[in-house]
């Protein structure tokens, strides 16, 4: 299915995911919920697992999640080795981005042994780096995504200054937004918006349930790699509930 194929939805407005993160901040503050995961745990660590087989941890990368909510994957990112200073996670909803640094500084924070036991191998020494992951409130489709602290100045309009960059379910969340006055759809100047801040030579990793065109001339983005997915088979048919699929900027 295509974004194309859909009718709006209040998953795509800004309205509901601010209820959500509200309520998961709240949740949070009072029991130390972190919130749900999208697409699961699985898909965070395949997409971790795929940037550690493509993109070396030295020299750091700069890093970018579209729609990072509570800062799931980013975290992984951080654990797997990835210098938490050049990551960056945005999300329009200001709550999202307080979840996620409330988050990243309860995980950075010292703990005592019993903790530490309480806690487990899961969680290794280096979420101590998490609290340097930056989260701010940025609407992609309009805004300028800031830059981080040692980042070399943009030239001109020139956006492209990142190294990898993330999405995990923020398409399809976008794809169900109503469209504006002039009849367009948000999911249309999506990929557009993603080549134009993925670095030469860079790379746009995606997992997401609905297709779209992010290969194109405009975009400057062409097919890297798909992500293997468990397969179902259903009256003769067979394919994938979601994909994960990566472009590089060439």
């Amino acid at each position: 299915m295509s974004a194309a194929d859909l009718l709006p939805s209040k998953l795509g407005t800004k309205q509901h995911w601010d209820e959500v993160y509200s309520s998961e901040l709240a949740n949070f503050a009072d029991i130390g919920d972190e919130g749900e995961i999208w697409f699961a745990e699985d898909s965070v660590e395949k997409m971790v697992d795929w940037a550690l087989e493509n993109i070396s941890t030295e020299p750091a990368p700069y890093v970018l999640e579209v729609g990072a909510g509570n800062g799931n994957l980013l975290f992984a990112l951080c654990d797997a080795g990835y210098a938490p200073e050049r990551i960056c996670g945005v999300d329009y909803s200001e709550d999202a981005v307080k979840l996620a640094q409330a988050i990243a500084k309860a995980r950075a924070a010292p703990r005592s042994e019993q903790e530490e036991a309480d806690v487990g191998e899961a969680r290794t020494s280096l979420s101590d780096g998490t609290d340097k992951i930056m989260f701010a409130a940025c609407d992609f489709l309009r805004d300028e995504v800031p830059l981080l602290a040692g980042m070399p100045p943009r030239s001109g309009s020139d956006a492209a200054v990142w190294d990898l960059v993330l999405d995990k379910g923020t398409f399809d969340a976008i794809a169900l937004a109503e469209k504006d006055a002039d009849g367009l759809a948000p999911a249309d100047g999506y990929p557009a918006r993603i080549g134009r801040v993925v670095t030469q030579g860079g790379y746009f990793l995606i997992t997401y349930e609905l297709k779209a065109k992010f290969a194109s001339e405009s975009t400057e983005l062409e097919y890297h790699s798909r992500i293997a997915w468990p397969t179902f088979s259903f009256g003769g048919h067979s394919g994938n509930v979601y994909s994960s699929v990566a472009f590089g900027k060439v």
